[in-house]
C-alpha cells in the first residue's frame, strides 16, 4: 500500500507539471498564430491511450510515462518529423515567425515552471504556515560525526549561529552546510562554555568526498519509534516506546550511542531496555548491514514553533523559498559532474521515493514545488532536444543574424536526444542498481 500511495503521488505530480510545462509553449505558440498538431501528455510511440482532435490540434495521453510534449508546425523536435521541413514554410509555422516570437514560445515551459514554483510556495505559505526550531529548542544538543569532530565540535554541542546570525531552523544546518558557504559556527558546549568554530572554505567538497551528509544529528533519547515488521528487533521483541538502557553492558542514554553500538557489533548483542517500568534484556543478531530493524524520531529531542503568515506575508517568504530553492538545486548540481555524483543520479524510483508513504497535501505540494523549479532549471540546460538548446540556437540567431541550418538542428536535436536516452538509463540503472542491492 505505501508503494502504491508513493506512486500515485508521484505520477499526480509529474503529471501535472508536464500539462502546465507544455501549457507554456501551448499557449504563446497560439497566441502567435503558430499551428500547434498535437498536445500530450505522456510520449505516444506507435499508439496512444486517448486521443481527440479539437480543431487543428489532437490532445491526448501517451503509454510511454517519460514526459509530454506539444509539435508545432515548422519545427525540428523530438518527434524529428523532417518531412515537413522539406517542405515550403508556411505563415503558420514556427519556422516562419519572427526569432523573438520563437524565442518566448520556447521560454514558455521553464517559465511556467519558475512561476509555479513560486505560487505553490505562496500559497504553501499561507494555508500551512512554516515550523521551525530555534538554536536553544534542541534539547540534548546535536550529535557530532567523528569527521566534524577534528574541527572542535562536542556531542551536545547546540549550534547558535550560523555565519554570526541566528537561524530561523537550526536542523538546516546540514544543508546550510553543504550549499550555503557556511565559514563560521557559534556552538554552546555542554559545560556551558561558548565558542565561535572556523568552517574551511570547501566544507562541501570535504562532506561530499567523505560521504558524510550529515555531520550533525539531533540528538535524541534511546526510545524506539518504529520497529520493522519480521527484523531481528520484532523476532526477540522489542516493541515501540521500549527505552534502550545498555548494550553488551554498556550504558546507553541517547539513540545516537545505541546505533554505534550495534553498527560496531560483530556478533549477536545482549540489549537492556525498559517497558512500563519493567527491565527486560533482549538477544538480537544484527543483519548484515549490522542493522536490528529499529527507528528513532528526532521529535524527541526538538521543540517545534509554528509560525502563520498572511497572505501578503506569504508572498515574500514563498519567493525566498523559491529562491533558495533553484539556488541549492544549482549549487548542488556541480557534484553530478564528479565520479561519484554519476552514480549517485536518480530515475523515476529515486524521485517517487522523495514522497511520504502517507498522503499529506503539506507534503506533495511541497515536493511538486520543488520538482517544479528542479524541472525549470533543468529544461534551461543548453542540450540539443531540450528548450535549452533551442534557446541557444536562437539567441545564436538574433545576435549574429544567422539562422543554422535545418540539417545542422536535425543532427543537433539527434545527438541531444541521444545524450538524454544516456541520462535517463544512468539515473534509472542507479536506482535498480540500489533497489537489488537490498536484496543480495
Amino acid at each position: 500500500m505505501e508503494i502504491l500511495i508513493k506512486a500515485a503521488q508521484f505520477i499526480l505530480s509529474l503529471s501535472f507539471l508536464i500539462v502546465l510545462h507544455e501549457l507554456g509553449h501551448f499557449i504563446p505558440a497560439k497566441l502567435f498564430k503558430t499551428r500547434v498538431e498535437k498536445f500530450y501528455l505522456f510520449f505516444d510511440y506507435k499508439f496512444s491511450l486517448l486521443k481527440k482532435k479539437i480543431g487543428e490540434t489532437e490532445y491526448g495521453i501517451g503509454w510511454i510515462p517519460l514526459g509530454g510534449y506539444v509539435k508545432i508546425s515548422g519545427m525540428i523536435d523530438e518527434s524529428m518529423d523532417t518531412e515537413q521541413m522539406k517542405q515550403p514554410a508556411q505563415p503558420w509555422e514556427f519556422r516562419s515567425k519572427p526569432a523573438w516570437q520563437r524565442l518566448i514560445i520556447m521560454l514558455g515551459g521553464v517559465i511556467v515552471n519558475f512561476i509555479l514554483g513560486i505560487v505553490i510556495y505562496i500559497l504553501i505559505t499561507f494555508t500551512w504556515g512554516v515550523e521551525f526550531v530555534k538554536p536553544l529548542d534542541v534539547k540534548n544538543g546535536f550529535a557530532v560525526n567523528e569527521l566534524f569532530k577534528e574541527f572542535g565540535f562536542k556531542d551536545g554541542d547546540k549550534i547558535t549561529k550560523f555565519n554570526g546570525e541566528e537561524p530561523l531552523d537550526v536542523t538546516d544546518i546540514n544543508k546550510h552546510l553543504f550549499l550555503r558557504g557556511i565559514t563560521s559556527l557559534d556552538v554552546l558546549h555542554e559545560d556551558g562554555t561558548s565558542e565561535t568554530i572556523s568552517i574551511p572554505e570547501d566544507i562541501g567538497n570535504i562532506m561530499w568526498g567523505n560521504g558524510v551528509m550529515e555531520p550533525f544529528s539531533v540528538r535524541t533519547e534511546a526510545v524506539i519509534d518504529t520497529v520493522i515488521v519480521d527484523s531481528p528487533a520484532e523476532k526477540a521483541g522489542l516493541m515501540k516506546y521500549d527505552k534502550i538502557v545498555a548494550v553488551n553492558g554498556t550504558p546507553v542514554t541517547y539513540w545516537q550511542e545505541f546505533t554505534n553500538l550495534v553498527v560496531n557489533s560483530n556478533d549477536a548483542i545482549n540489549i537492556d531496555f525498559e517497558r512500563d517500568g519493567l527491565s527486560k534484556t533482549a538477544t538480537i543478531t544484527p543483519r548484515e548491514d549490522n542493522t536490528i530493524g529499529v527507528s528513532n524520531s528526532k521529535l524527541r529531542g526538538i521543540t517545534i514553533q509554528h509560525k502563520e503568515y498572511s497572505f501578503f506575508e506569504s508572498i515574500s517568504k514563498g519567493n525566498s523559498l523559491a529562491i533558495w530553492t533553484l539556488k541549492d538545486y544549482i549549487t548542488q548540481f556541480k557534484y553530478v559532474f564528479t565520479k561519484k555524483g554519476a552514480t549517485s543520479i536518480g530515475g523515476f524510483i529515486a524521485i517517487g521515493n522523495i514522497f511520504p508513504a502517507t498522503w499529506s497535501w503539506q507534503s506533495f505540494w511541497g515536493i511538486t514545488a520543488f520538482l517544479s523549479i528542479m524541472l525549470g532549471f533543468m529544461n534551461l540546460l543548453p542540450i540539443p532536444a531540450l528548450d535549452g538548446g533551442h534557446v541557444v540556437f536562437t539567441l545564436f540567431e538574433m545576435i549574429t543574424g544567422r539562422k543554422p541550418n535545418d540539417k545542422f538542428l536535425e543532427y543537433a536535436q539527434i545527438t541531444g536526444f541521444i545524450l538524454l536516452i544516456g541520462l535517463l538509463l544512468l539515473a534509472n540503472g542507479n536506482d535498480v542498481v540500489k533497489l537489488i542491492s537490498k536484496f543480495f
